[in-house]
């Protein structure tokens, strides 16, 4: 694995010289901070003085570590800074801070920042150029923008856990509870960028409006215009693919699943020939008589496929250019060759010599790349620092904390 404990040159990092605020807890909006920060944008993470976010104490945490494996792997290259926000002298500090900053992140329920005194229209006010990035579960605006929501809750409204699960089971998740917040975080810093971007050509800074379920059903392929053009609803069909068969998880011979998919007539066509079949190709002459023998078709690759060892199916598919693939445990992943030769995963030092291991980041620049230089801090680690460069003295910074604003 890749060791990364030092920063790239800054010549060599795409944001160098921004800087984010972070006030989002658990994972959407810190995720969109935190890739941000991978490639050069300074990030200070506000947290609640005393508490911090709950993310900290959420997951997996290691004999001695200050917060958990999930709030140090997405909280990377950031710094912390306690600020009391329902304070009138938070609210002073808060204000003075994002006069020189980029961007302010935040996942509070819509209205939250308003009912604060910090509402765009007064951040804006006080730097014109700001960019506000809002994640919620419903979004800004419409009668569900105050619902509470989660990613789990988004899964059933963006319609994927519809999809999920086998045709004659119940609706599923897909894959961790976060993902749904990734996916929005990832959207949230898609958009952070184009508002930049259109910032640079006209001056002024906007609002970047995310919700959970829009980010998800983005992504869901033709699910949307099928139904208003046809009326199609689609249900739940397992592994398989609706457009093409075959296209499934199969189980081979030494007890492991693999995915093969054929997206063509072509592609068919030299799957059968590596099954020894060549007329399954004049059996089956077209897509939509593949579809129309789902059934028949997958069962027989499935009983192809269980006399073969993973490997030998993924040798097979090399050889006969046909895409299958070994579906891999976390396990599998961190020990795989590919993985470990593309410098997937990174190894970060931690304060006591510790390596921790976290996948690097994504997308890979080939003149810019981002970089894992530190992972999450310490709660209020760098709050001084930070008073400090905003120009109080000593005396005010403790004078807050005695008061609990910081």
């Amino acid at each position: 694995m890749t060791k990364l404990n030092d920063r790239t040159s800054d010549r060599m990092t795409p944001l160098q010289g921004t800087k984010v605020i972070d006030l989002g807890t658990r994972v959407a909006a810190p995720h969109c901070a935190t890739l941000l920060g991978e490639f050069g944008a300074q990030v200070i993470k506000v947290e609640v003085p005393g508490k911090g976010d709950p993310y900290r104490y959420m997951g997996t945490t290691l004999d001695g570590d200050h917060a958990s494996l999930s709030f140090q792997n997405d909280n990377r290259n950031k710094r912390s800074l306690t600020l009391d926000l329902r304070s009138a002298s938070g609210v002073i500090i808060f204000k003075e801070l994002i006069k020189t900053t980029d961007f302010v992140v935040e996942n509070f329920r819509p209205g939250t920042l308003e009912e604060w005194g910090l509402g765009y229209d007064v951040l804006k006010a006080i730097n014109p150029r700001l960019i506000l990035v809002r994640v919620s579960a419903y979004g800004q605006t419409g009668p569900y923008q105050k619902r509470p929501g989660v990613a789990l809750v988004a899964y059933g409204f963006s319609g994927i856990s519809y999809l999920c699960g086998d045709s004659n089971g119940a609706p599923a998740h897909p894959g961790t509870q976060a993902l749904g917040d990734y996916m929005a975080g990832q959207s949230a810093a898609l958009g952070a960028l184009l508002a930049y971007t259109a910032r640079s050509k006209h001056g002024e800074g906007q609002v970047v409006d995310i919700s959970l379920y829009e980010s998800i059903l983005r992504l869901l392929d033709e699910l949307v215009p099928a139904y208003v053009s046809t009326g199609f609803v689609r249900e739940r069909e397992g592994a398989s693919s609706p457009h093409t068969v075959p296209s499934n998880h199969y189980l081979t011979k030494d007890g492991k699943w693999i995915v093969v998919s054929t997206a063509s007539q072509d592609i068919f066509s030299r799957l059968s020939v590596a099954m020894s079949r060549p007329e399954l190709t004049s059996r089956f002459p077209s897509g939509r008589a593949r579809l129309a023998n789902r059934e028949e078709l997958d069962s027989i690759v499935a009983e192809w496929v269980g006399g073969l060892t993973q490997d030998q199916v993924v040798e097979l598919s090399e050889l006969h250019d046909f895409p299958a693939g070994p579906i891999l445990s976390v396990r599998d992943i961190v020990e795989n060759e590919h993985v470990r030769s593309r410098g997937s995963l990174q190894s970060v030092a931690v304060d006591d010599g510790r390596e921790i291991t976290v996948v690097g980041p994504v997308p890979r620049l080939s003149l810019n790349p981002g970089v894992v230089s530190s992972l999450g801090p310490r709660l209020g680690e760098h709050t001084d620092e930070i008073m400090k460069g905003l120009g109080y003295s000593l005396d005010q910074i403790a004078e807050f904390r005695s008061f609990g604003v910081i």
